[in-house]
This record gives C-alpha cells, structure tokens and sequence, in this order.
C-alpha cells in the first residue's frame, strides 16, 4: 500500500460521491493563496463531517479550529435556517481568510468566527449561558486536545457527539515515549476517552490524499458537568 494509491483511491471517491463545488474549491484556492497550512480536511472526510450533522440533526454546532473555513462551511451546510456554527480560530489572519470563505458560501449568517485562544474562547461560551452543543468538532493544536475534550464536555449534553480529527498521527501514536508534544496530546486526549464514564467512544484509522491518520468520535451518554 502506497501513498499513491491511496490518493488514487480518494479521487475515485470524490469524483463519484463528492462532485465538484465552486464555493468549495474557491475556499480552499483563497487558503492557498493566503499561504494558509494545507491540514484543511479532504472532500471526502468534509462531507462525512456534514452527514454525521444531518444524521444528528444538530442545530447547534461548535468548530475548536478553523483554519480557512472549509470544514466549517461543510458542517454549516448541515444547519437548519435557524441553527447556529460557532467557530473558534487563534490566527487573525486565519479567521478573516475563513470569514470571507464563509461569506462567500452565503453562511455568514449561520456562523460565528471567534477569534482567540481557545483555551481562553471557550470559557466565554460558558459565561455566555449557550444552550450546549449538539456537535462538537476538534481540530486544532493537539497538544492542548485534553483540554479542548474538557470543554466539550462541559458545553455538551445527553446525545451530543464529540469528533476529533488526526488522532493517529502516522501512526506514531502508539509510541508512548514519543517526544512530539502533538502526539503526547492526542496520547492523553484518547486515554481521557477511554476513561470518561460519560462518554462511549471509538476511533478510526483513515488513509487517503492526506496521508495516514484517524478520526475519535464520542457520544455523550451522561450528564455534563456544571
């Protein structure tokens, strides 16, 4: 098995099941151009995330990291007309990228980019009183995963899912003694999945155009905390 093949195998999938879309690749033409890191999701993986929110029929929706907004419009598709995305973003110039992605989808409406540190964003959610979140979507420094899955736990409810991207890691997840600070946080953030009563959980390995990884998803099955 080949990298080659494997990006072989996802244009065949794309091509069949995930056709061509002008406000798509017009966000991920702008996040290049912008200079922005390529770690959005694949198309594929994009539409996956949007029908896991149209299963869930998730009516409020948080993003931990949104780059240039192309996960972000595929999970504000989900949205009914009076639903709500609230996407988190550390870098300015990041989040006015996915802004006018966002805008440009006709979304603007549905979305809310918050701009700062999660660690110091997500505290504001809960002082604000929102309503907890049907899906939480995790996709930023993982490093600070352990942290980010705590949150999610207290902005969720009963029924609400979790999901992670890049919880593989090429594999290197296994390796305990790694010194990589992104795989010591995917490390602690899958053990914390293990260990939360609260939560039922599983994780997948993936190969496609991106390379060797994974994704976590979780059911909340308890109560959150206060």
């Amino acid at each position: 098995m080949t990298q080659e093949l494997w990006t072989e195998v996802d244009r065949y999938i794309t091509d069949l099941l995930v056709p061509p879309d002008p406000v798509l690749d017009a966000a991920l033409q702008a996040s290049d151009a912008a200079g922005l890191p390529p770690h959005n999701v694949s198309p594929n993986q994009g539409k996956l995330l949007m029908l896991l929110a149209l299963i869930h029929k998730a009516h409020n929706i948080l993003e931990i990291g949104t780059l240039g907004g192309y996960s972000t419009i595929w999970l504000a598709r989900a949205l009914p007309a009076n639903g709500r995305l609230i996407t988190l973003e550390s870098n300015s110039k990041h989040a006015e990228v996915a802004y006018e992605n966002i805008a440009r989808a006709g979304l603007a409406h549905l979305v809310d980019v918050r701009v700062g540190q999660a660690i110091d964003t997500l505290p504001q959610l809960v002082t604000e009183g929102y309503n907890p979140f049907d899906l939480i979507f995790i996709d930023a420094d993982k490093p600070s995963n352990p942290e980010y899955f705590a949150w999610a736990l207290k902005l969720s409810r009963r029924g609400s899912l979790i999901i992670a991207d890049n919880v593989v890691r090429n594999g290197s997840v296994i390796e305990a003694n790694s010194d990589d600070p992104s795989v010591q946080g995917v490390r602690r953030f899958n053990e914390l999945l293990a260990s939360e009563a609260r939560v039922s959980a599983t994780a997948i390995q993936t190969v496609g155009n991106k390379g060797y990884d994974g994704f976590a998803i979780a059911v909340v099955t308890g109560d959150r905390l206060p």
